[in-house]
């Protein structure tokens, strides 16, 4: 933090002024910020963690990417392999294992459920208290919906056959997925990442 008295800013119209704004006006280093009223006499300044650069869509969504090739080379593996087997069987459980990975990685990302550590926070709030608690709760609703489609998957599918297996799994990924989500709302965990403080 600088402290830089007797800048007068009476020209500008309330702002935060970044680095180079503020380089091409007063000299400093880029990366600074300031907040500024009009008329106001610049008291201090802080400096941004690092600047930021466009990130490429790799760069953004490479989890979710990565992920979603794995599950990808489970559903080959297991597509090739016969489950009666110990690796067919590995890669059975692999394919429901992973589909929960992708599901975590991107529903949370999109959804939301108040209160739980599984989840972030929504960001404000809503004038339409309908659409405001569809909002705060969307990711149970979204594990609810697409879980209730699973298990009718597999209720219609014979257990004993190859992909009855892979179903059922899913189905028991779902539940517990949609029970962290649900346990963590009111459980804590002392020192465990997945519980809220």
């Amino acid at each position: 933090m600088w402290i830089i008295p007797g800048i007068r800013l009476e020209s500008l119209e309330p702002a935060c002024l970044t680095g180079p704004q503020f380089l091409a006006q007063y000299g400093q280093k880029a990366g600074c910020v300031a907040f500024l009223s009009p008329g106001a006499t610049l008291v201090h300044m802080t400096t941004r963690r690092g600047t930021r650069h466009k990130r490429g869509f790799l760069r953004q969504h490479g989890l979710s990417i990565t992920a979603i090739a794995i599950l990808l080379l489970w559903i080959a593996l297991y597509g090739a392999s016969d489950p009666k087997t110990h690796s067919g069987s590995y890669f059975g459980n692999a394919v429901a294992d992973w589909l929960g990975v992708v599901v975590t990685v991107i529903a949370t990302k999109y959804f939301y459920e108040i209160g739980s550590a599984e989840s972030k926070q929504p960001p404000r709030r809503s004038r339409n208290r309908v659409l405001e608690t569809i909002r705060d709760h969307s990711l149970t609703i979204f594990l609810c919906l697409t879980g209730a489609g699973w298990t009718l998957l597999y209720l219609r599918t014979d257990p004993e056959a190859k992909w009855g297996q892979v179903v059922g799994n899913i189905v028991s990924e779902w539940t517990q997925l949609l029970g962290l989500v649900l346990l963590t709302k009111r459980l804590i965990e002392e020192k465990s990442k997945e519980s809220k403080e």
